[in-house]
C-alpha cells in the first residue's frame, strides 16, 4: 500500500494572527520567515521521513528504519515545538495582559510556587540564556508531581513528553530572533514576554 493510502501528512498550521501582529517585539519579517520557511522545513522533513519509514519497514530494512527514526524525531519535534510556540504568542490586544489572570488556576499556581510572575520569567530567561547552541524552554505542568509547574529546556528540536505537559514554548534558535536582535539574544528573551499568550497557557493548564 502507498504512503498516501495509509497515512495522513501533517501540514503547516495557520497562525491565529498576522505576521506583523507581534511588532515591535517580534518583527513581521521574522515571523514570516520563521513560519513559512523554517517551520515548513520540519513539516516537509517529517512527511518525507514517515514515507521513507513505511518503505523501509516494508523491506524489513532494520538499519534504514533506525536511521529514519532520527529524522522523524528531529523534524517531528521541530513541528510539535513550533505548533505550541505559535500558540504561545499573541498580540497584546488579544491575550489579556502581560501577566496571567491572577484569579486563574495558573496565575495562582505561579504565585504559589515562584512568588510572582516576574520571578517565573526570571527563571525561564535564566534557563534560556544557559542553552548552548539551539534549543527550547518550556513551562510545563508535571502531572507526576500533582500538577506542579516546572521550567524545562531541551536542545535542538527535542520536545517534552510523558508526564510533562507543555503550557508555553519559547524558541531559542537563532532563526527566531537574529534578524531583529542579532547576537543580543537576551533582549529577545525579555521582549517575547510582551506577547506571551497567557490566556492560552491558562486554558491548557486547566484542561490537562
Amino acid at each position: 500500500m502507498s504512503f498516501n493510502a495509509t497515512r495522513s501528512k501533517i501540514e503547516l498550521p495557520k497562525l491565529d494572527w498576522s505576521y506583523d501582529a507581534l511588532e515591535p517585539h517580534i518583527s513581521g519579517k521574522i515571523n514570516e520567515i520563521h513560519h513559512s520557511k523554517h517551520h515548513q522545513v520540519y513539516v516537509n522533513g517529517y512527511n518525507a521521513a514517515i514515507e521513507q519509514l513505511v518503505e523501509a519497514e516494508a523491506k524489513a530494512d532494520v538499519k534504514k528504519t533506525i536511521e529514519i527514526q532520527q529524522n522523524i524525531k528531529f523534524h517531528g519535534g521541530g513541528h510539535t515545538n513550533h505548533v505550541l510556540f505559535w500558540k504561545s504568542l499573541s498580540p497584546t490586544s488579544q491575550h489579556g495582559g502581560k501577566h496571567p489572570d491572577p484569579n486563574s488556576a495558573l496565575g495562582k499556581k505561579i504565585v504559589e510556587q515562584y512568588g510572582s510572575v516576574d520571578n517565573l520569567i526570571s527563571v525561564v530567561n535564566s534557563k534560556l540564556a544557559g542553552i548552548q547552541g539551539s534549543g527550547w524552554a518550556f513551562l510545563v505542568k508535571n502531572k507526576q508531581n500533582g500538577g506542579t509547574l516546572d521550567v524545562v529546556t531541551t536542545y535542538n528540536q527535542d520536545t517534552v513528553t510523558g508526564d510533562l505537559v507543555p503550557l508555553l514554548a519559547i524558541d531559542a534558535w537563532e532563526h527566531a530572533y537574529y534578524l531583529q536582535y542579532q547576537n543580543v539574544k537576551l533582549d529577545y528573551f525579555k521582549a517575547i514576554w510582551n506577547v506571551i499568550n497567557w490566556k492560552g497557557a491558562s486554558e491548557r493548564f486547566d484542561k490537562l
